[in-house]
């Protein structure tokens, strides 16, 4: 990547490292820093912003400081200058500072290294994937809907096959499944894959739990 990584702050989009995410650019500003990634090195850098960014929307409202660098794969510019592309999330950074010379937002950034994985975090991966699936296939049950539930538009039609990676799975459900935009966040921002691994079960386990809690009318869970 180049020094300075041009930044796509978003409401309701956290990415993951290689899970694939499309997206839809209209805004003049954002239009320029696609024809400049796509001019340069492909890169883009997603990040979340923070809550209260409606007030400062067109200006430069707070993001979260850790994002997703990811790489442009498909890109297609429509007559009317909007781009239909896709993204394919790279490596985690953190915001060390932005620039502001030109009309969208560039960062200097450090890339955060995932240590190697060891013999026993790898165990322990394995085991909260048997637990992902457990529920996972619980839930297709209870829709009456197949077992891949990522195959929606959240996902842009892209099946996960069962023969996926811990990581690349991890990954794919934490940014695929309906969570809440600050919970996807907090799953990014894990240290390591072990950590978000057993975070995602903790926090599908709370969610299947409350929904299992008959609601009382006046009383908010």
């Amino acid at each position: 990547m180049s020094d300075l990584l041009p930044l796509f702050p978003l409401p309701n989009v956290v990415l993951f490292p290689n899970v694939f995410l499309p997206l839809h650019v209209f805004e003049p500003r954002y239009r320029e820093m696609v024809a400049d990634a796509l001019a340069g090195d492909r890169f883009i850098g997603m990040v979340l912003l923070k809550p209260g960014w409606e007030r400062d929307y067109e200006g430069r409202p707070p993001v979260y400081p850790i994002g997703c660098s990811g790489l442009i794969t498909h890109a297609e510019q429509l007559p009317d200058g909007r781009y239909h592309m896709v993204l394919r999330g790279v490596e985690r950074f953190r915001i060390v500072r932005e620039d502001h010379s030109r009309s969208y937002r560039r960062a200097a950034i450090d890339r955060i290294v995932e240590e190697p994985l060891q013999t026993d975090d790898r165990a322990a991966i394995r085991s909260q994937r048997a637990k992902l699936e457990a529920m996972l296939a619980r839930a297709a049950g209870r829709a009456g809907a197949g077992t891949d539930l990522l195959d929606d538009r959240r996902s842009g039609g892209l099946r996960v096959p069962s023969a996926m990676a811990d990581d690349d799975l991890v990954n794919a459900l934490a940014q695929y499944l309906d969570l809440d935009p600050l919970e996807k966040q907090a799953l990014l921002e894990q240290h390591g894959l072990r950590a978000r691994a057993e975070s995602l079960v903790e926090l599908l386990e709370m969610k299947m739990m409350m929904a299992r809690v008959p609601h009382v009318p006046g009383v908010t869970h």
